[in-house]
């Protein structure tokens, strides 16, 4: 039994740290986000919701500024009151805050929000893990070793579940009669809205595919669904 015990405390500790980043993000959620009713958003909601048989898909509006989507673990989606802005400024439009939407439902569809959560435990106790052991051969050095594998592991489950997102609100957005051109369009502009920062990182650091490679999968994609 003995032999057994770290294993149960990794177990014991994982499981709390999912317990406990679950809660705090829906605290945040709940204090810092109103119902998205936006006269040009709701059609999309409502032509998103008949694609899937349902009734209008609900969305929120998370209150901060940076530009981004938010698929929750109990299964609700925000955009940020920056992309709202952007909107509003005529800077994106309706038809591609849908492709957000609908990228986001697929992360709650294929149930990746709820992974997610599990990931961020399990990268915490790798990461504590090789520190431990890295530290006693490389002093100095083993923590930030130990930092660079965890974060490398991370970002490449993030890239892939990022792909497999992107796929679903493909496939939604052509049922709903909205086309791809939205997602496309969209990467484009945030790729240019970020100025490329993240262009001088390797590739593997970066959580999200590099936005040609996510439109050429789109339009991959939809030369499949298509036909």
């Amino acid at each position: 039994m003995t032999k057994f015990l770290p294993l149960i405390l990794l177990g014991l500790y994982l499981a709390a740290m999912w317990f406990f980043s679950a809660w705090r993000l829906k605290q945040e959620l709940n204090e810092k986000s109103t119902p998205l009713r936006h006269p040009r958003l709701t059609p999309m909601l409502e032509r998103l919701g008949r694609a899937m048989d349902l009734p209008p898909i609900k969305a929120h509006i998370y209150e901060v500024e940076p530009i981004n989507g938010l698929a929750a673990p109990d299964g609700r989606i925000f955009l940020t009151r920056g992309f709202i802005r952007k909107l509003d400024a005529c800077e994106v439009t309706p038809e591609e805050l849908a492709s957000v939407i609908a990228h986001e439902l697929g992360h709650v569809s294929l149930g990746h929000s709820r992974r997610r959560m599990v990931d961020f435990a399990g990268q915490n106790a790798i990461r504590m893990a090789l520190a431990g052991v890295l530290s006693r051969f490389i002093p100095g050095f083993g923590a930030l070793i130990a930092n660079a594998i965890a974060t490398a592991v991370a970002a490449r489950l993030s890239r892939q579940d990022e792909f497999e997102a992107d796929r679903f609100a493909t496939a939604l957005m052509i049922k709903a009669g909205l086309g791809t051109e939205p997602q496309k369009s969209l990467f484009r502009k945030l790729d240019a809205l970020s100025g490329r920062m993240g262009a001088g990182a390797p590739a593997w650091f970066l959580s999200h595919p590099p936005t040609e490679k996510r439109i050429a999968a789109i339009e991959s994609h939809e030369l499949r669904w298509r036909g």
